[in-house]
């Protein structure tokens, strides 16, 4: 991980305000002693440091850029000018409101303009910007965007669909209800067949049009 490659607006990690790890950890001690337990007692005495653990792999994406997954394109395309579709890029976020897991799909498509990345890359960027504190609403309008940015293409189109545990474990208590944003940039937001065909090979129809 690069952790001076950091670009996004969104990032909320400073440099000026470094929290170290044993901080981190009497946090979850913290925790665990307001919700009435015992850290101390031998199934929790590990439990700081292995949420600690826990916390760097879900917020990773706070010291990635994912805009350096997208430098590298190609242009030998022999002349390939249409469609290209990742559908069911899967991926766990966490909601910015309770810190609790979105879990979801991701269909990303764009119409090359000369140039075409590799589908990895992709998949990258939406883990990149996954692993952060995260509304579904943003999530999307980032993947899009930094496609858009990244490899100017002629339309740039991204749906996802997701459970939050937010609304399914807590509160009204919905389990089995999914949400479902897009961001359709140029041809995809243009051309009403172009989007059409998009929403025909992921077999979806977008609830919410951006």
């Amino acid at each position: 991980m690069n952790r001076d490659a950091v670009t996004d607006a969104s990032v909320v990690q400073t440099e000026a305000a470094p929290v170290s790890r044993e901080a981190a950890e009497e946090a979850v001690r913290t925790l665990l002693l307001w919700a009435g337990d015992d850290p101390d007692r031998e199934g929790l005495v590990d439990t700081p440091r292995r949420v600690v653990k826990a916390y760097e792999e879900f917020f990773a994406g706070y010291h990635i850029d994912p805009a350096a997954y997208l430098e590298r394109t190609f242009e030998e395309t022999n002349g390939y000018d249409e469609m290209v579709v990742l559908r069911d890029i899967e991926f766990v976020s966490h909601c910015e409101h309770h810190v609790v897991p979105i879990i979801g799909k991701a269909h990303v498509a764009y119409l090359p303009n000369r140039r075409v990345v590799g589908i990895s890359k992709i998949a990258r960027v939406v883990e990149a910007y996954a692993r952060r504190l995260q509304i579904q609403e943003r999530l999307t309008s980032q993947i899009a965007n930094a496609i858009e940015r990244a490899i100017q293409p002629r339309g740039t189109a991204v749906v996802i669909e997701a459970e939050h545990q937010c609304m399914t474990t807590r509160g009204v208590m919905k389990p089995g209800v999914s949400m479902v944003t897009s961001r359709m940039l140029g041809a995809f937001r243009d051309n009403a067949k172009t989007r059409l065909e998009f929403e025909s090979i992921i077999g979806k129809r977008p609830a919410n049009r951006d």
